[in-house]
């Protein structure tokens, strides 16, 4: 598994490095029109004249909504990246490290320094009538050891196998994603997909919060993540779908056992659950979806229970002067277990980038929960709890295609009163951080 991680690792290393060593500034303010370049972060396509129509006898185009897996985003999404040709290949790379300090209050709180973030590469060929999409995204995560970080509000996972995670946020895998996408147009109006990864991204729910542009400055993972985007890194994942002008349709089957304690590993794939989503961006300022998730034997820990999943989401983006852009998603997201339980949860936020070196962004969310109870695991005493966060980070250029960070944020939590006792009231949290952006 060594010489995999490490052939790995040093494949992703060789890719970047030609693109760093012969950068290309594609970072621009984006008109709002469907043409404008997609973000790299929300999964991938990359600016280029080729046609995607071509054959057809449409004008030249390029469909900018793709976001994480197979979601979409608003066309206007900004886009910044490091891009260079190889071949017939438009070849993209980009991370984002953060160094963090958090600090959680009261009795169930903790504080921990970790590395969170991203190293991405991305290869797309063009042909005569359609697009091959190639993936690749790790993560430093596993190195912030199993338990993951401290987060108030947070459950799901288990770090041992044993016991669930709960007041702390899971970490990722390294390999967080390894997919391929293929395109094909019909008729100007008209494509059809297909999207496979190992890892990878089922249709289900809203793009994943660390690709949604609202929120994604922000190193804090939504107490929500579990209701809406937690599919993001099955081990196992075949999509399928439809598009028509400002619609899409499409079916995955994936594997509905969330990742293993080893988060090192590519773990064996399995087809045994589905989602089904409906998008439509009316505009190109608005991403709209509704999806549904059959999901199989999700927890190791309660490995006979499936979960039924629905979501709907809408996002809204807006750019504004040079470098400016206010993005705001709200979302809802259920989860019911074969005894019948339902459990809702909603989130609101919203980030506002006044000039290139400012970026505030929030988050409001309200969850239903039942993993709380840390005596009962999976099947305690349900309760509703709420959240809010607010940061903002300062970036400086300190290189042709590097920028450095420092930002921090602030949360208050809200607990009713049969947690008070073990929270100690409404406890606040808070996390100072660096970064390094490679775009």
């Amino acid at each position: 598994m060594k010489s995999l991680i490490t052939g790995a690792c040093a494949a992703a290393l060789l890719a970047a490095a030609p693109a760093l060593a012969q950068p290309h500034d594609h970072s621009q303010h984006q008109a709002p029109q469907p043409t404008a370049p997609a973000d790299p972060h929300a999964g991938h396509t990359p600016p280029a004249a080729a046609d995607p129509h071509a054959g057809h006898g449409a004008p030249a185009a390029m469909d900018t909504r793709w976001a994480s897996g197979t979601s979409w985003q608003p066309s206007v999404t900004p886009h910044h990246g490091v891009h260079l040709k190889l071949g017939g290949w438009d070849v993209m790379t980009h991370a984002v490290l953060n160094g963090v300090y958090d600090w959680q209050e009261g009795p169930r709180g903790d504080e921990k320094a970790f590395v969170s973030g991203m190293v991405m590469g991305m290869a797309t060929r063009r042909f005569d009538a359609g697009e091959l999409q190639l993936n690749a995204m790790l993560s430093p995560d596993p190195f912030m050891g199993k338990r993951g970080y401290p987060l108030l509000l947070a459950a799901g996972e288990s770090a041992d196998a044993i016991d669930v995670l709960v007041d702390r946020q899971h970490p990722h895998d390294l390999f967080m994603e390894l997919s391929a996408r293929y395109t094909h147009d019909l008729t100007p109006s008209d494509k059809v997909f297909v999207y496979a990864g190992l890892p990878g991204e089922p249709a289900f729910g809203p793009p994943t919060f660390m690709h949604r542009l609202s929120i994604m400055d922000s190193p804090e993972a939504p107490i929500s993540h579990h209701w809406l985007d937690s599919t993001h890194i099955v081990f196992g994942v075949v999509t399928a779908g439809y598009i028509h002008d400002d619609w899409k349709v499409e079916v995955s089957r994936f594997k509905g056992r969330e990742p293993d304690e080893d988060r090192f590993d590519i773990e064996n794939p399995k087809l045994d659950s589905t989602a089904v989503r409906l998008s439509w961006n009316p505009t190109p300022n608005w991403s709209l979806q509704a999806s549904w998730a059959d999901a199989k034997s999700v927890e190791a820990l309660d490995p006979d229970q499936d979960v039924t999943k629905w979501s709907a989401s809408a996002i809204h983006t807006v750019p504004f002067g040079d470098d400016g852009w206010w993005s705001t998603t709200a979302a809802w997201g259920r989860r019911s277990a074969a005894h019948g339980e339902q459990l809702d949860a909603w989130v609101l936020e919203s980030a506002v980038k006044p000039n290139a070196a400012w970026t505030i962004f929030a988050r409001a969310e309200r969850a239903e929960n039942n993993e709380l109870d840390a005596g009962h695991g999976h099947h305690g005493e349900t309760y509703t709890v709420a959240k809010a966060s607010i940061g903002a980070v300062r970036d400086w250029q300190v290189a042709k295609n590097v920028k450095f960070g420092v930002g921090g944020l602030v949360a208050k939590n809200w607990v009713p009163g049969g947690l008070e006792a073990s929270y100690g009231g409404d406890p606040t949290g808070a996390m100072a951080f660096v970064r390094v952006k490679i775009e």
